[in-house]
């Protein structure tokens, strides 16, 4: 029997779209969405899905009220921030994704989280099954998206230790600094854009960075 593995995924490529309902929110500078948090179907063909937003949420819900694709939908939130919960006709490609995870006995680990780069929309998310199952999954996915293999290693070591070690604060930093591509390489973003996101100064931001990096490696090589 093969052992249970882990592997963080990211997808991307020029104008892939892996959903209709982000279709709704490209281009527009007064709303994104971060994540999606849950996708699951229901009757009659339809899925409700989860997804974190970003900004003006009065927009959020004129584009979906303009959409097609939803049958109904409900935001809500606070300062900028806030959850959509939306019953959907279709989910388009994620949805055969979702298949050939499922067809190799793979289980997705909710969220998967979306970032907007120079070359792309990108998608990031963590999955769980056998290696082989996983590589034969990745080799099924359709030529024009791009993915790459960022980590993977045994289930029993996923570095999930960061929520005992951060703070809810910290946490929400990281895990915008990964989503806005600060430790790719080359960096995506800059401590002043990630200050100016979070309404934080720079010297605040580069400060709380030091601090995570420096709980994590600990935290690694305890």
């Amino acid at each position: 029997m093969q052992p249970v593995r882990y592997a963080t995924i990211v997808l991307g490529g020029e104008n892939v779209q892996i959903s209709p309902i982000l279709n709704r929110f490209v281009g527009s500078d007064a709303v994104r969405i971060d994540s999606t948090r849950h996708i699951g179907p229901i009757e009659d063909g339809q899925h409700v899905v989860l997804v974190d937003l970003q900004g003006d949420l009065s927009t959020a819900e004129d584009l979906l009220a303009d959409s097609s694709n939803v049958v109904r939908y409900d935001v809500t939130g606070t300062n900028g921030r806030g959850v959509a919960y939306l019953r959907c006709r279709s989910i388009g490609l994620i949805g055969d994704l979702l298949s050939i995870l499922y067809a190799h006995d793979i289980v997705l680990d909710w969220p998967i989280h979306h970032a907007e780069t120079p070359a792309g929309r990108r998608y990031r998310f963590t999955v769980i099954g056998t290696e082989s199952g996983i590589q034969r999954a990745m080799a099924q996915v359709p030529d024009e998206i791009s993915i790459e293999l960022e980590k993977i290693g045994p289930y029993g070591t996923r570095p999930d230790q960061r929520e005992a070690v951060l703070t809810d604060r910290q946490s929400d930093l990281l895990e915008l600094a990964v989503e806005e591509g600060y430790y790719e390489v080359p960096r995506e973003t800059t401590h002043r854009a990630l200050a100016e996101e979070l309404g934080l100064s720079v010297g605040t931001v580069s400060d709380r960075l030091q601090r995570i990096e420096r709980r994590l490696v600990l935290a690694a090589t305890d």
